[in-house]
């Protein structure tokens, strides 16, 4: 039911897309937004774990948390494929790679890769303590993601919206654990 509902976005584009409605660049906005969406989701629930406690929709959260983050990947490579759709030859994608709001994009669907890739429970079994490292490589692409949208679109704003989430609890987070404060009762 989870994945369903993670996909109904796609399904919706792709059924506009069939019937006409829309073209590969009137989706590549949306695309993006929704893998930003699904970043932040998969992303937040760590810190709303540690800073709430373990509460039901936390613990119904966490074992779901990488179905966000693989949803994430796979709505940056529908971005991905919507943008070289675009662009049309690899020669007009090369042109602009060096511009700031390109590369950035680039670099963030590189390093959501690795995790992105690695989302399944052979992969946690295989690289053990290593996973998690690996998982964390979603960090410095978030970083990259925030700047192709601001890069791109020179607002603020709608980035703000979508990342102010994210960064309001990572920085929560990190109150909490230099203060020694938390939201939540100890556990005994």
């Amino acid at each position: 039911m989870v994945w369903l509902l993670l996909a109904l976005p796609a399904a919706i584009m792709l059924v506009d897309l069939g019937s006409g409605a829309v073209d590969a660049m009137d989706l590549l906005h949306p695309t993006g937004e929704w893998a930003v969406r699904m970043m932040v989701v998969a992303m937040a629930i760590g810190p709303l774990t540690e800073l709430l406690g373990r509460r039901a929709w936390i613990l119904w959260l966490l074992p779901r948390r990488r179905w966000f983050g693989f949803a994430a990947f796979l709505y940056a490579l529908a971005h991905l494929a919507c943008y070289v759709i675009d662009m049309g030859t690899l020669a007009d994608m090369l042109a602009e790679v060096t511009e700031h709001g390109i590369w950035t994009g680039w670099a963030a669907l590189l390093l959501l890769a690795a995790p992105g890739l690695t989302s399944t429970d052979a992969a946690m079994r295989a690289l053990r303590r290593n996973w998690k490292r690996l998982q964390r490589l979603a960090y410095p692409a978030a970083l990259f993601t925030a700047a192709h949208w601001v890069l791109l679109t020179w607002r603020w704003t709608p980035a703000l919206v979508h990342f102010g989430p994210l960064l309001t609890l990572t920085l929560m987070r990190l109150w909490s654990r230099r203060s020694g404060r938390f939201w939540r009762k100890k556990e005994a």
